[in-house]
């Protein structure tokens, strides 16, 4: 009887659109003032990271092998100690300068390729060791002299579906633009449906972000939009996007099938803050949740889904780094509208 009653109060998650195709949607582009974006993202990147910086997944630091990425113009490398325990410091090694992402990991300790110069992670001659945290989804580096910031002992997480509740995958892109681009990208909701038909249709902000002096929890945009699954079919959700600090963007399901699911994207910038060709990395973690009794499988299907999400967050990182790069073409020549 208990499960006659399950399946009778079961519903689909998918929906059958029936609004118009892309040409003739409502144009938004009078709704996404460029001074409305500016401001929001003025705002951002006024709020504090305390030097933290997004250096990728924490499943990409395996025990036993060093993983390198360069952090605004600096060369760093991360690696685990016998424990598990994230460890980070300067790329160079203090010998000679060898890149110590290409070296081994032995018994939690850095072995130097070149010479064998062991570094348990602590300070050795001029080599100083890097604050580093691993949230269990991403790792993170704090770089005093590349935030410039006052530092903090923790970077500013988003609030996230319970570990273990959730299956989480992260995609990342590079792109030539600085961080305030990709930030910005995140910051105009209103490109969905038009830039993206694909995966968003029928895409409404239905509260703009109110800025101050409400405080930084007012500051959000609020969306109702459909993510298309084939065809017609598409679920319908409403969404949050908020800028906790300058460079990430967090977009969570506050209403409809996986509430409290979130996508946080993260711009990490690879070049120095003056060069001339800047880069930054999209480091985007999305974590998804469902209080569907059927999502179990969904986390025990893990390893299978995460390449498809992986595959769907490039598919819109494609579009969405061309935008970014566009927007700091412009901004580089002068040229940049509103």
């Amino acid at each position: 009887m208990a499960d006659r009653a399950d399946k009778a109060r079961w519903t689909s998650p998918l929906r059958r659109r029936r609004g118009p195709d892309w040409a003739e949607q409502t144009p938004t582009w009078r709704a996404a003032r460029p001074a409305l974006i500016a401001d929001t993202l003025k705002r951002a990147s006024a709020r504090p990271s305390g030097n933290w910086f997004v250096a990728g997944a924490s499943r990409e630091v395996r025990p036993g092998s060093p993983y390198g990425r360069t952090i605004g113009g600096v060369e760093v490398v991360l690696w685990r100690s016998r424990s598990g325990g994230l460890r980070a410091g300067p790329g160079a090694c203090p010998h000679l300068g060898a890149p110590l992402r290409d070296s081994r990991v032995v018994c939690g300790t850095l072995v130097c390729h070149w010479h064998g110069l062991a570094l348990d992670g602590s300070a050795f001659a001029d080599w100083q060791p890097y604050p580093a945290h691993d949230d269990g989804v991403l790792v993170w580096v704090r770089l005093d002299a590349v935030g410039g910031e006052e530092p903090t002992e923790r970077p500013i997480l988003p609030d996230r579906p319970a570990p273990g509740s959730g299956v989480d995958a992260v995609y990342t892109a590079v792109g030539r633009c600085e961080p305030q681009d990709v930030v910005a990208n995140r910051l105009d909701p209103w490109h969905g449906s038009w830039f993206h038909p694909y995966s968003f249709v029928d895409l409404t902000v239905v509260r703009e972000p109110r800025g101050e002096p409400r405080g930084d929890e007012d500051d959000a945009f609020e969306v109702d939009v459909s993510f298309r699954v084939a065809g017609r079919l598409v679920v319908p959700v409403r969404a949050e996007f908020t800028a906790p600090e300058p460079r990430t963007v967090v977009m969570r399901i506050t209403d409809g099938e996986g509430a409290t699911s979130v996508v946080e994207t993260h711009a990490t910038p690879l070049t120095a803050a003056d060069a001339e060709q800047p880069r930054t990395a999209v480091i985007e973690a999305v974590v998804a949740s469902s209080d569907r009794r059927g999502f179990a499988l969904a986390r025990a299907a893990a390893p299978v889904l995460r390449p498809l999400m992986r595959h769907t967050a490039g598919r819109l990182w494609r579009d969405d780094l061309a935008y970014a790069e566009r927007r700091w073409e412009l901004r580089s020549t002068g040229r940049f509208p509103g």
